[in-house]
């Protein structure tokens, strides 16, 4: 087999770009499987983002042939079909690690994770998707986001709002098309990703120049994981407006950092007066960035995705007593 380095070796697949850019801030070494179709799990490094020497394409079909330390699923495909597919039968019994992007999609509070197995340990990227998950007999730890300093500040001089959300129309409720619909028939809007007409794609080593200018970022989603992109605007310094669901309750302080609300008229009046006062949004903005430089730290967040694959990878690893996991309910 080959080895390549000294650090940690990690293997996954290329699923969330900016998480996989993110992760790939820390001191290990990061190796994607890549096929020459492309498809979904196989883009290999991409041209997107700017990766450093640590993320590593290997193609396909040798993948068999190279050792690593550890292997990081990312999604029910890798875990319930990738991984017979390109892992030989001793690298799927190497230590494993599922990081759990995002909210149950299903049922909100019942639905049981993929995964049920006490030897492979489940890192969710929030409490509140901790909370919702069943997440049976596996243990369980979170990795809150880390995201790296923008080298664009904020500037708010356009008075519009911004809304970055791949596919909003298609998504519908869960990620609150209705409630964008509503809320651009009083406030001017501009809705920005994949999938969306109105203002197309903006790819993301571009998005901290193009958000820069807008006055405020809003996040209308009902029921997800904290967005990368709401983190991203925050350590920019820009004020977010926001519906009060999911984790974003926990980093949004109504009035002090930005504005949170069941209530969409309330935000509604929030969204112009930040409009009609820019100093004011720059002082919530300031605030924003001095949240998120201590929430989203990219050092913070690299040494406990270290730390972690340093605990699985130990040779007298025993989850149950480094990871907490579900209470097993009995009845008499």
């Amino acid at each position: 087999m080959y080895h390549v380095s000294e650090k940690l070796r990690i293997f996954t697949w290329h699923v969330h770009g900016s998480y996989l850019y993110y992760l790939s801030q820390g001191n290990y070494e990061l190796y994607i499987p890549v096929k020459e179709n492309r498809e979904e799990g196989y883009y290999g490094r991409g041209e997107t983002f700017p990766f450093g020497d640590n993320v590593h394409e290997i193609p396909f079909e040798e993948v068999k042939h190279y050792a690593f330390d550890c292997i990081l699923f990312q999604s029910e495909k890798n875990y319930l079909t990738d991984q017979f597919e390109v892992l030989s039968a001793a690298q799927q019994r190497l230590p494993r690690i599922y990081l759990e992007h995002n909210t149950p999609p299903k049922d909100p509070v019942n639905q049981s994770h993929v995964v049920d197995d006490p030897m492979v340990l489940l890192v969710h990227v929030t409490h509140f998707n901790k909370l919702m998950w069943n997440n049976n007999r596996t243990p369980v730890t979170v990795i809150s986001h880390g995201v790296t300093d923008s080298p664009y500040p904020y500037c708010g001089d356009l008075p519009r709002g911004l809304v970055t959300i791949n596919h909003l129309r298609q998504r519908g409720r869960t990620l609150g098309w209705d409630i964008y619909d509503q809320v651009s028939r009083k406030v001017p809007l501009e809705l920005a990703g994949m999938g969306n007409q109105e203002g197309g794609e903006v790819l993301h080593p571009d998005l901290p120049a193009f958000r820069s200018r807008f006055r405020f970022y809003f996040h209308p989603v009902r029921h997800t994981s904290l967005a990368l992109a709401v983190c991203e605007a925050m350590m920019q310094g820009m004020p977010v407006v926001a519906l009060a669901t999911t984790e974003l309750v926990t980093v949004i302080k109504d009035g002090e950092n930005g504005y949170i609300h069941t209530d969409v008229n309330y935000l509604i009046e929030k969204m112009q007066l930040l409009l009609n006062d820019h100093d004011h949004a720059r002082l919530l903005g300031a605030r924003a960035k001095e949240t998120a430089a201590t929430l989203f730290n990219i050092t913070r967040f690299t040494s406990e995705w270290e730390q972690v694959f340093r605990q699985v990878t130990s040779t007298d690893w025993q989850p149950e007593g480094l990871f907490s996991a579900e209470p097993v309910l009995t009845t008499h």
